[in-house]
């Protein structure tokens, strides 16, 4: 599993006016937890602001760098993951501070500059890992890259009605079924592949569910079953062979037959949110119950049992915006608590004060994408309950 990052329903009116009230909210004295969306705000304006400082290349392309201090040997730009969670990270603050709506912009057209109209190894268009021409010379497709910049694109619909957004969802989630396993001779056939890449070929949770619940964004917008259908299979698929009797998820599959048993929080995340999405497009209330129980298992194996920081933030930010849209469904606050413990210890133990860069390690550089996670957490602990429907 890569470790390195390297490597119809518009809700739009409502949700504008709970971020505007919200935004309205943060210009008050703001009490210490992070539970309070004003010292929330306050904390990814600076998280955010940071990043623009030490990442940017200046250029005009509004691409990142992949770290701060850069390495004598690093590329100029950093990989698609790395700055689609950028990307990620000014569309959640821009919701609760149109002031960063500009910053938004500036990252989805940088975000287009990964994007081969030529497609990969199955024909079908979608992102790069790295910028192509005249920025740079493309790279490898990942299935999951590309399903993280759809739920992105998705979420953006969700919460404007942007139509070039959602074809943008529609391109990737077609690229996403061409990745699907198609040869009965293999062991566990199905399940949709990691990368397009010759160098790998497993079947991962992170492949599958974001493609699931791409899907079902879809089939929420769209009314088409086919994304209905594709999802379910996707789904059903990685529970068939990924989940663990307690309800967690394994990371992923191989053509030999052999699974890797690492447990990623984010890999629990997403599942929670296709179940949860399941239930609102079925009314099955198995799906609903499922994504409960491994929301409580996956509670107690990162929360309880004390896991949780041994995880990089950026699997962390994906796995509380799960919950939260579990929550949104469920009611309770169990879980927007835990992340808001969680803010408390970035903001207090890995920030750096005089900079505004997260700190996870004692080499004193900073990942993009751990300046990106970090605000996402911050800007969505600063989000009205009822924008949580639109998480991924």
């Amino acid at each position: 599993m890569r470790w390195s990052p390297s490597r119809r329903q518009v809700l739009g009116a409502s949700l504008a006016a709970l971020a505007a009230a919200t935004t309205t909210e943060a210009s008050a004295a703001a009490p210490a937890h992070a539970l309070s969306p004003s010292r929330s705000l306050s904390r990814a304006r600076v998280t955010y602001d940071a990043l623009q400082k030490y990442f940017d290349t200046a250029d005009g392309t509004g691409l990142v760098r992949e770290q701060y201090p850069a390495a004598s040997d690093d590329r100029p730009y950093s990989y698609e993951w790395p700055l689609s969670q950028v990307h990620v990270a000014a569309l959640d603050l821009a919701f609760v501070d149109r002031r960063y709506a500009p910053a938004l912009a500036v990252r989805a057209e940088a975000q287009e500059l990964y994007w081969n109209p030529s497609g990969g190894t199955t024909g079908l268009p979608g992102y790069d890992s790295y910028p192509v021409a005249p920025h740079g010379g493309g790279g490898d497709m990942f299935y999951d890259d590309n399903e993280w910049v759809g739920l992105a694109k998705s979420q953006l619909h969700l919460q404007t009605g942007d139509r070039a957004a959602l074809r943008r969802a529609e391109e990737v989630f077609a690229l996403v079924e061409s990745g699907w396993d198609t040869d009965p001779d293999h062991p566990a056939p199905g399940g949709v592949f990691w990368t397009q890449a010759d160098w790998n070929h497993s079947r991962n949770t992170v492949s599958n569910m974001p493609g699931a619940q791409l899907g079902l964004r879809l089939h929420q917008i769209t009314g088409r079953s086919r994304y209905l259908e594709s999802s379910r299979r996707f789904y059903d698929w990685t529970n068939t062979h990924l989940r663990t009797p307690e309800g967690l998820y394994w990371d992923s599959l191989d053509l030999a037959g052999a699974v890797d048993r690492t447990v990623w929080s984010y890999n629990q995340g997403v599942p929670v949110g296709v179940g949860v999405l399941l239930y609102r497009a079925t009314g099955d209330r198995g799906h609903l119950s499922q994504a409960r129980r491994t929301a409580e298992a996956a509670y107690t194996h990162f929360v309880t049992e004390g896991r949780l920081l041994t995880q990089p933030v950026f699997f962390n930010s994906i796995f509380f915006k799960n919950l939260l849209l579990l929550e949104s469904e469920t009611g309770g606050s169990v879980y927007r608590r835990a992340m808001a413990d969680y803010a408390d210890h970035l903001w207090s133990e890995r920030r750096d004060g005089s900079t505004g860069l997260m700190r996870f390690d004692d080499s004193g550089t900073t990942q993009a994408i751990e300046q990106a996670a970090a605000t996402q957490i911050f800007a969505v602990l600063a989000w009205p309950r009822g924008a949580w429907r639109t998480l991924y």
